[in-house]
């Protein structure tokens, strides 16, 4: 099978909901975490102070065909947000990977975090990657020093493969070590089976 470039689909299970990200999500997601220093501290940018500044960086994602941003809404009525978009994530372009596709820039708000949401999305979103668009790999990476995010990732299957020293500077200037971590297609149903186990 030959992998197919990501479009924006509605995929979804018990908990989630993840729908193309659009303008109309800014009021939820900012009242989600937009202006929550804590939540952003390992993004590229800086925390949005307001609703306009998150809808540029929004708008940014929407635009740049590099990535497929979805916007993560609540379906399971256990939380209090239940019915609105809670954060998002995206696909993103790998170039120079066959068959590869990134997921990334992912962010949730606090009432959300260490709960089933982000086992949640990233089932929808590897199973979509391997059964219905034929990637060979997935690849997910994030900040050296963001532990709580490299657990997750390994928790649900993620490989390391490596560090990048010095990929990329921080909003604060600093410079970031970047952890890779990849799940190949025939590791991903043992994995799956554990996680829905």
């Amino acid at each position: 099978m030959t992998a197919t470039m990501p479009s924006p689909v509605v995929l979804e299970n018990d908990v989630v909901r993840l729908e193309p990200l659009t303008l109309g999500h800014v009021p939820d997601l900012f009242l989600a975490g937009g202006g929550d220093a804590e939540v952003w501290r390992h993004l590229p940018v800086r925390a949005p102070r307001n609703e306009a500044e998150l809808a540029e960086v929004a708008g940014h994602l929407i635009s740049d065909d590099r990535h497929i941003p979805f916007a993560v809404v609540l379906k399971s009525v256990a939380f209090e947000s239940a019915g609105r978009a809670v954060g998002w994530t995206t696909y993103c372009d790998v170039p120079g990977f066959d068959q590869s596709v990134e997921i990334g820039w992912t962010w949730y708000g606090r009432e959300v975090w260490r709960t089933a949401v982000n086992t949640s999305c990233k089932l929808l979103l590897i199973d979509h990657a391997f059964d219905k668009l034929g990637y060979n790999r997935v690849m997910l990476k994030t900040d050296i020093l963001n532990e709580r995010s490299q657990a997750a990732i390994k928790r649900i299957g993620g490989v390391h493969e490596g560090t990048l020293r010095r990929q990329r500077q921080r909003p604060d200037g600093t410079w970031r070590d970047t952890v890779y971590f990849g799940i190949l297609e025939e590791e991903w149903p043992q994995h799956r089976a554990r996680l829905t186990t």
